[in-house]
């Protein structure tokens, strides 16, 4: 932890998770070290993935990445979620990758084991991710949080990338991703100073949507999701894959791929369904078909 300390700004560990009586537990029983997994919502259709290292401010360790990997592919899997929201403590959503468990690696082993390959497990979910950050996403924390769809964030929330005080540099999409978000000026001088900003400074910048009172970060969290819920998970998935598309390729190939998947939609029953209730002025039943 004493590393975690100098970089971080001698950050105190709170060993309290977040908890909103909004919440409707579905199950805590889960083969999983370092996360926490329920499923929340009214109707039960959104899973809530609770990074859960207090001690070490939620440091993200291989472990702690592979329980994640895995239980995104698990709800993944499950048709009753329509959408996935991670989140931390009130104090760290992740202060950073593990550095403890860096320290001695070498290019050599990094190479044998692709080293935070599997990392991108979080951007190739299927079905929309939210990251609902309170307190510090840091280093990893704030890769982690850009490789979810949705950022919501408390108020109190700090991002940054700090790796060029230690020695080297971000290596889980924080030169690429954070980049796209928020233009190579702005990139280049988080990135190459290292210093921390703001929820607010990274809801001007489009990094984060939306920014919320701690307590109510997780409700709000938990509202969008079930309203994302609400749809047809067929016809979700296409969008996102769509925007993300928009994300990573030029104009003119991503509006050729935006057509080719609207026109996709007419093969769907839930594409027929919600223009039916549009005429017939109802609710739409959609059966993820």
């Amino acid at each position: 932890m004493s590393v975690l300390r100098n970089i971080y700004g001698g950050l105190k560990v709170s060993q309290g998770l977040l908890s909103n009586k909004h919440l409707m537990k579905y199950s805590t029983a889960a083969s999983y070290e370092y996360i926490k997994t329920d499923v929340v919502g009214e109707k039960k259709n959104v899973a809530l993935i609770t990074l859960n290292r207090p001690k070490a401010l939620n440091a993200l360790c291989d472990g702690l990445m592979t329980d994640v990997a895995n239980a995104i592919a698990k709800f993944n899997q499950d048709e009753s979620i329509g959408a996935i929201i991670l989140t931390g403590s009130e104090k760290a959503f992740a202060a950073g990758a593990d550095i403890k468990e860096m320290l001695n690696n070498t290019l050599a082993s990094n190479l044998k084991t692709n080293f935070l390959g599997h990392w991108t497990k979080v951007a190739e979910s299927k079905k929309p991710v939210i990251a609902a950050v309170n307190g510090y996403a840091l280093g990893g924390g704030c890769e982690l949080a850009m490789m979810c769809d949705i950022i919501y964030a408390g108020n109190k929330a700090k991002f940054g990338q700090p790796e060029i005080a230690i020695g080297t540099i971000p290596g889980a999409g924080g030169t690429q991703r954070l980049t796209r978000a928020v233009g190579k000026s702005k990139a280049m001088e988080i990135v190459l100073t290292g210093n921390h900003f703001g929820a607010e400074e990274a809801e001007k910048m489009g990094l984060v949507s939306k920014v919320f009172p701690p307590e109510e970060l997780l409700p709000q969290t938990i509202k969008l999701a079930e309203k994302i819920s609400s749809h047809s998970q067929i016809i979700v998935q296409l969008a996102k894959d769509s925007v993300n598309r928009a994300y990573e390729t030029t104009l003119r190939e991503g509006l050729n791929y935006e057509l080719k998947l609207f026109q996709t939609t007419f093969a769907t029953e839930d594409r027929k369904e919600g223009m039916t209730a549009f005429t017939e002025k109802r609710a739409p039943n959609f059966k993820n078909q």
